[in-house]
């Protein structure tokens, strides 16, 4: 790709990031959601059971969300009473929501630019839904970054789309942002390139929190099993992931 191009497709990123909101790829607030906690309602249960187990054990942990949009989860690990965070994005319309919610720990800011510059070691990363929105090469430079941001023992916690699951064209595809999806396959590969150990990927299945998700949990479980058995049959492995993203922690 000659640098014209290149220049030409990252003005074009650059304008639908700006757009983000108001082109319906992120949430606002509205006179039925003015608050944080009423926006991130259905959120919430999502991060309760399975987000909150994987963050640090100690409140005062540095915690960094690259790439976190309105700040969804910096916000419930301030309400979980995490005291050292820090959000970066590039979207101003995202960075205005997470003010207006009282996240003042978010900034407007290209990730490259802020990891070039910021030094403190880091307990936990967060790069949900961003590592779709690089290149190959781009993903290994962030990821190299961000092995050298944490401290040894620090956690990287990743969500993506997963090209494995049933669905995971859906969200390659339904943003015109993204760039690449992954499969457990390849973000193990990835990770263990750049010398983070143990990387687990995880599905995203309906997380029970009542009568109506708990129904929806059992009907992907019914739905989900065929599925497993055609791989188990041409394969003889276990443990597809099949959920239309899928979660990833690895460990320095």
């Amino acid at each position: 790709m000659n640098a014209s191009h290149q220049r030409t497709q990252n003005a074009a990123k650059d304008r639908l990031y700006q757009a983000y909101v108001r082109s319906g790829q992120a949430p606002t607030l509205t006179t039925i959601a003015p608050t944080g906690s009423e926006l991130f309602r259905l959120n919430r249960p999502y991060v309760d059971k399975v987000i909150r187990p994987l963050l640090p054990a100690q409140t005062d942990a540095r915690i960094v969300d690259l790439g976190c949009g309105n700040g969804c989860y910096l916000y419930h690990a301030k309400q979980y009473g995490y005291t050292n965070l820090l959000g970066v994005d590039t979207s101003a319309e995202q960075v205005a929501l997470a003010h207006q919610i009282g996240l003042t720990e978010v900034r407007q800011q290209n990730i490259d630019s802020f990891l070039a510059t910021y030094r403190q070691p880091t307990d936990l990363v967060l790069l949900m839904d961003v590592l779709e929105h690089l290149t190959l090469s781009e993903t290994l430079a962030l990821l190299d970054a961000v092995y050298a941001l944490l401290k040894p023992g620090g956690r990287v916690l990743i969500h993506v789309p997963n090209a494995e699951g049933i669905f995971g064209m859906r969200v390659r595809y339904g943003d015109l942002t993204h760039e690449q999806c992954f499969t457990p396959s390849s973000m193990r590969q990835l990770l263990q390139t750049v010398g983070f150990r143990q990387p687990v990927c995880y599905e995203d299945k309906p997380v029970v929190f009542g009568l109506m998700s708990l129904v929806r949990r059992v009907i992907w479980e019914l739905t989900t099993l065929r599925y497993r058995l055609m791989l188990l049959a041409e394969t003889a492995t276990r443990g597809a992931i099949l959920s239309q993203n899928m979660l990833v922690v690895a460990t320095k």
